[in-house]
């Protein structure tokens, strides 16, 4: 099964300083039919002003991974940790037993990123953050691991959860296969171009809920830049 979310239908807010598309029911946009993913819970598609952001709020008992797509962003916590991940790359915090954080753009353009949230396997981790360049060369043509669950996935950036964040780029005309299972469930957003999931067209930051397929195939349509979240049902 394929559900096809088109980015012009997700639901979504203006704050002036931030442009919001919410994939998942989330803050003041509830939807009973898109509360979650198996155990994905939050798709944020954000659009940051230039010397804005989310000033320090807490999280706990949650994998918060984001996926900058243009400019960077600066993190901080209580924890002491300070950093600027840049598009392409990817930062991941583990909430776990309670951080309280902040993110801002302090670029002179906007910054774009996916916010995604995944629940944790357990409870009660200790809380961390992480941050990594993932050059987009590497992942040409293939699906490269940005953050798991999976101690075998030594290259990725540790989550407490039972779950992968894949990556990819690309070009018009390339085909990848992915092994996912009947019995896990996927979510697909391209950041860029076009790609064909069994041959049903998935546009630019639309997302594809994925579900009942043993193997993914994937084939750009369109010179492409994908994100890939394979979960727990």
């Amino acid at each position: 099964m394929i559900d096809i979310r088109p980015f012009n239908n997700l639901g979504g807010a203006d704050h002036g300083w931030l442009k919001a598309k919410h994939h998942f029911s989330f803050a003041e946009y509830y939807d009973p039919s898109r509360v979650h993913w198996g155990n994905l819970r939050v798709w944020n598609d954000d659009t940051i002003a230039p010397n804005t952001g989310f000033p320090p709020h807490p999280h706990r008992d949650m994998e918060i991974i984001t996926y900058v797509r243009k400019g960077a962003i600066t993190h901080q916590d209580n924890l002491g940790n300070h950093g600027r991940t840049e598009a392409g790359d990817v930062q991941v915090m583990s909430a776990g037993t309670g951080i309280m954080h902040s993110e801002y753009n302090r670029e002179r353009e906007d910054t774009q990123i996916f916010q995604i949230w995944i629940q944790p396997t357990k409870r009660g981790h200790a809380p961390s953050w992480g941050s990594r360049p993932f050059p987009k060369t590497d992942r040409a043509g293939r699906l490269v691991t940005l953050a798991s669950g999976y101690e075998n996935d030594t290259d990725a950036l540790p989550i407490h959860t039972d779950a992968r964040v894949l990556g990819a780029t690309l070009k018009a005309g390339q085909s990848i296969d992915y092994p996912l299972g009947k019995e896990r469930v996927a979510y697909l957003v391209p950041a860029t171009g076009a790609v064909e999931i069994e041959g049903t067209r998935v546009g630019a930051r639309d997302g594809a809920a994925v579900s009942e397929i043993e193997t993914l195939h994937l084939k750009a349509i369109e010179d492409s830049e994908i994100v890939l979240v394979d979960a727990a049902a």
